[in-house]
């Protein structure tokens, strides 16, 4: 594996896609993509591509909103691989133009998943919400309107990027809100076993037979693997669940999880293995 240079992530400058990527590889390019299909474009496609890069930085879970649309479809067909974790404390700070006040602010811009976890503040504060495409872009749409009475839901590196003033702070409605992000490659690079937590993800394909997916996972239960996502989705159009994401504690060449997955492709259809990385702190701070 090459040396990565660039990272690309979904949204506009400031996003908290974008502040994963400043925090935890500083020393790479962010490129902002316009839609999560662009993001695993610019992977996929290598230096053949415009934007190109070498890593994503994807959203795939929210503590509030649950999973990521179009993520878990992406991912089998992607070719890309997980190779790491990242976990952010989702904050939002109500953003003006410059010498705005929060008193003079009527409506209020942001995504509409920004908006629904933000609640509590717009109704105490009588705000009206108007979606936007993306919670940094609406930051970017308040500046050039350049009206005081519209304000931004946005993360805090937009006001940064963008020279707004902070208005109000943490105005989300959850002290809990996180999202968990992955990082994705178009290597396989797989953690080491015993060297710290591991974590194995995994799709596979079940027949719709009963007791079908009871039996696949039954190794797991026995060889005492935690499994810590099991989410099914639809394929191909039909409307019986067939396919699965997995999650377990663990690295394919310990001899629980060896033989737990070996139980499972006696079972199923199909199984690949989406990335095997080093489990995030955060699970560990958070148990």
């Amino acid at each position: 594996m090459t040396e990565p240079r660039r990272i690309a992530y979904q949204g506009e400058p400031g996003a908290n896609s974008h502040q994963v990527c400043r925090e935890h590889y500083p020393d790479l390019e962010a490129v902002p993509c316009a839609s999560f299909e662009d993001v695993f474009a610019a992977v996929e496609g290598g230096a053949g591509v415009e934007p190109s890069a070498d890593l994503a930085m994807i959203p795939i879970d929210n503590s509030i909103a649950g999973r990521v649309a179009d993520i878990h479809h992406f991912l089998p067909d992607s070719g890309l691989h997980i190779v790491a974790e990242h976990f952010l404390r989702i904050r939002f700070q109500l953003l003006g133009i410059p010498g705005a006040r929060l008193d003079q602010v009527r409506t209020v811009h942001s995504h509409v998943h920004a908006l629904g976890q933000c609640r509590r503040f717009i109704r105490e504060h009588d705000l009206n919400p108007v979606i936007s495409g993306d919670t940094a872009g609406a930051a970017r749409e308040i500046l050039e309107a350049g009206d005081p009475t519209q304000g931004a839901i946005s993360p805090p590196l937009a006001a940064e990027i963008y020279g707004l003033d902070v208005l109000a702070e943490d105005v989300e409605d959850e002290d809990h809100n996180t999202t968990r992000f992955v990082v994705l490659s178009r290597d396989l690079v797989e953690a080491a076993p015993g060297n710290g937590p591991v974590v194995t993800s995994f799709i596979f394909n079940v027949r719709n037979l009963p007791a079908a997916l009871y039996k696949a996972l039954g190794g797991f239960a026995t060889n005492g693997v935690n499994m810590t996502k099991l989410e099914s989705y639809m394929v191909g159009g039909w409307f019986t669940a067939t396919q699965f994401l997995a999650e377990v504690d663990g690295h394919p060449s310990d001899p629980g999880v060896a033989r737990a997955l070996e139980e499972l492709r006696f079972f199923t259809t199909d199984v690949k293995i989406l990335g095997v990385y080093p489990a995030d702190s955060f699970r560990e701070d958070h148990a």
